[in-house]
């Protein structure tokens, strides 16, 4: 179980690290996505900082369980935010936003079934 759990978490945190560092560099396709859901380009660093950092503690989490639980459930906070930032504009195109939705509650949940907190 724990390597199912290690290899979702290692995935999970290189797909946030991809997506912090379109939101840092500022890549023409975030900030595409900025305009259509009415969000302002200045909040793509910030958003990737949280992205990035989110991606480092589910890293640390493997070795200090609290770090990881805590990366999981602010992940979850920060992509329930993003659908609702889509859905608030009548933007449909939320699979990136429930792609990462899904990948978090599912580090979460192995997190805490190897750990056996469930």
């Amino acid at each position: 179980m724990f390597a199912l759990y290690a290899v979702v978490t290692v995935f999970t945190a290189a797909a946030l690290a991809y997506g912090a560092y379109l939101d840092l560099v500022g890549h023409e396709s975030i900030g595409v996505l900025a305009d259509r859901i009415g969000v302002p380009r200045s909040w793509m660093a910030p958003l990737g900082v949280c992205l990035g950092a989110g991606a480092l503690g589910l890293l640390v989490g493997l070795a200090v369980p609290v770090v990881g639980t805590a990366a999981g459930a602010g992940l979850i906070l920060y992509f329930l935010a993003a659908v609702g930032a889509h859905l608030r504009v009548g933007d449909r195109r939320v699979g990136g936003a429930v792609g990462g939705l899904a990948l978090s509650v599912a580090v979460l949940v192995l997190g805490m079934a190897v750990r056996g907190v469930a």
